[in-house]
């Protein structure tokens, strides 16, 4: 039987995959709108509500992945919302933090992981550059492999590095999902956290045939790029709707 396999964009970063016949949330961020500090000085955060409901979204999930948990990606709301059994899959930096969670099926990927018929692979990045990179923190991606389903490599919060186009190169990805939101942090404003419009185009065109899925977009304060000013500079650098994806919050893309 064909499995139909699914991406929904939550909010942000999160997402829930449907993925080789396992439901996996990604990321998850359950803050209810304006539930802390603006982090630019422009509004409180998150800037809007969740499109999906807590129950729907963690209903029947086998399992949970995160990248790295700053609370844009891992919050204290999904932490209580959460079964504290659910597989949790994350990087080796946040072991210590997921066992004070109290998360008894966490589990750290070092290199890579073979979980329900799914071969997970973690890869780098770099939350900013500079001085900055240093106060930002390890954090990582993963490339997804599964038998009858696409290759899916969620990059993570990262700006654009030689090291992104070699994951690329390596293992072919049919979707790449890139955090494309430009955030800044106030007085280092020409320092992107994330990819921007122009780092998101450079990403699109060493992608080859993979179709490119942009998130991180319109959730948080400090984020610059929005999904019309990404759209703009994709149409003036020739890439079409269908090899840069926009999701709006809530959507679902079929893989």
């Amino acid at each position: 039987m064909t499995r139909t396999n699914t991406l929904q964009l939550i909010r942000n970063a999160t997402l829930v995959l449907q993925y080789a016949g396992r439901k996996i949330l990604v990321d998850p961020m359950f803050f209810p709108k304006d539930a802390y500090d603006s982090l630019a000085g422009i509004a409180r955060n998150p800037t809007i509500d969740l499109t999906v409901p807590v129950d729907a979204i963690t209903r029947d999930l086998d399992g949970v992945l995160v990248t790295h948990t700053h609370r844009d990606h891992f919050d204290a709301a999904a932490s209580q919302a959460l079964d504290k059994s659910i597989t949790l899959l994350h990087q080796p930096a946040d072991e210590a933090y997921f066992e004070k969670e109290n998360f008894t099926n966490a589990a750290k990927i070092t290199d890579e992981t073979h979980w329900n018929g799914i071969h997970i692979i973690r890869t780098g990045g770099r939350h900013g550059s500079g001085e900055i990179l240093l106060k930002m923190g390890e954090v990582s991606g993963f490339v997804l492999k599964a038998e009858g389903a696409p290759t899916v490599y969620i990059v993570g919060d990262s700006i654009w590095l030689p090291e992104i186009a070699d994951n690329i190169h390596r293992h072919r990805p049919d979707y790449i999902v890139i955090n494309s939101g430009g955030a800044v942090i106030p007085g280092h404003e020409h320092t992107p956290i994330l990819m921007q419009e122009e780092q998101a185009i450079a990403l699109i065109r060493a992608g080859g045939n993979a179709k490119v899925i942009a998130v991180h977009m319109e959730a948080l304060d400090h984020c610059r790029t929005t999904r019309a000013s990404l759209r703009a500079a994709a149409d003036a650098a020739g890439i079409s709707s269908g090899q840069l994806l926009i999701p709006a919050d809530g959507e679902v893309l079929i893989l």
